[in-house]
C-alpha cells in the first residue's frame, strides 16, 4: 500500500511540474519581450495622451512625440542631485542606443511648471546632449504625470527654494507596443541602453 500510495504522489507531482513548465514556456511564447524586461510595475498601463510645450513653446503630444523609442523622465529643473543624474543617466544612454544605430529620445517632463517655464527648461536641457525637456500648465503637467502613474508633491507653502518630493523612474515607451519597461535609478546608463535595444531589436 505505501509503495502505491507513493507512485500516485510521485505521478501528481510529475503532472504539477509538467503544467508548471507548460506555462511558463506559455507564458514566455506570448510575451515575445520577456528576456527584454527588467521588471514589472502594478497599477494597470502606463502611458497616455498629453499636450505639453517644448523649449521653444511649440506644442508637443504623445502622438509626436512617440512617434519613435523614448526614455521618459519626471522630475523638475531645480532638483538639487536626482533629477540632473539621472537626466544625465539617461541622455548617455540615448548616445550609447545611437552608436547601436537606434534612436531613442531622452524626454524631460516637469511636474513643477509653475517655476519651468520654456525658457528655463530651455536653459536646463542645454546642459545634456539632446534632451527633449516639456512643461506646460499645471493641468496639463498633472495629466501628464498621472497618465504615467507618477507621484509628486509640491508644498503648499512655496518658498523661492522649495522642494518637489516625486518618483524617480525612467519610462521605455516603444511606438505600436507603447510602455515597455521601466527603470530604478540603480540602473546604469549601459543597462538602460541594452535593455533598450533589446526591445527594439526583437521587434
Amino acid at each position: 500500500m505505501p509503495k502505491f500510495y507513493a507512485s500516485v504522489a510521485a505521478i501528481a507531482l510529475a503532472a504539477l511540474l509538467g503544467w508548471q513548465g507548460y506555462h511558463a514556456l506559455h507564458n514566455q511564447s506570448v510575451d515575445a519581450f520577456a528576456a527584454c524586461r527588467s521588471g514589472t510595475i502594478a497599477g494597470g498601463a502606463i502611458g497616455g495622451p498629453f499636450d505639453l510645450v517644448d523649449t521653444t513653446g511649440a506644442p508637443v503630444t504623445d502622438a509626436t512625440l512617440l512617434a519613435k523609442p523614448a526614455l521618459i523622465y519626471f522630475g523638475y529643473a531645480s532638483c538639487p542631485d536626482v533629477c540632473p543624474l539621472d537626466n544625465a543617466r539617461n541622455t548617455e544612454a540615448a548616445a550609447l542606443l545611437a552608436k547601436m544605430g537606434l534612436d531613442v529620445t531622452p524626454v524631460f517632463i516637469t511636474v513643477d511648471p509653475a517655476r519651468d517655464t520654456a525658457a528655463v527648461l530651455a536653459d536646463y536641457a542645454s546642459n545634456f546632449d539632446g534632451l527633449v525637456a516639456l512643461t506646460g500648465t499645471e493641468a496639463q503637467t498633472a495629466a501628464a504625470a498621472k497618465a504615467y502613474k507618477v507621484y509628486y508633491q509640491i508644498p503648499q507653502k512655496r518658498d523661492p527654494g522649495y522642494m518637489v518630493d516625486h518618483t524617480t523612474m525612467t519610462y521605455l515607451m516603444v511606438p505600436k507596443l507603447g510602455f515597455a519597461d521601466i527603470f530604478q535609478r540603480d540602473a546604469t546608463s549601459q543597462d538602460l541602453a541594452d535593455k533598450t535595444a533589446c526591445f527594439l531589436t526583437v521587434q
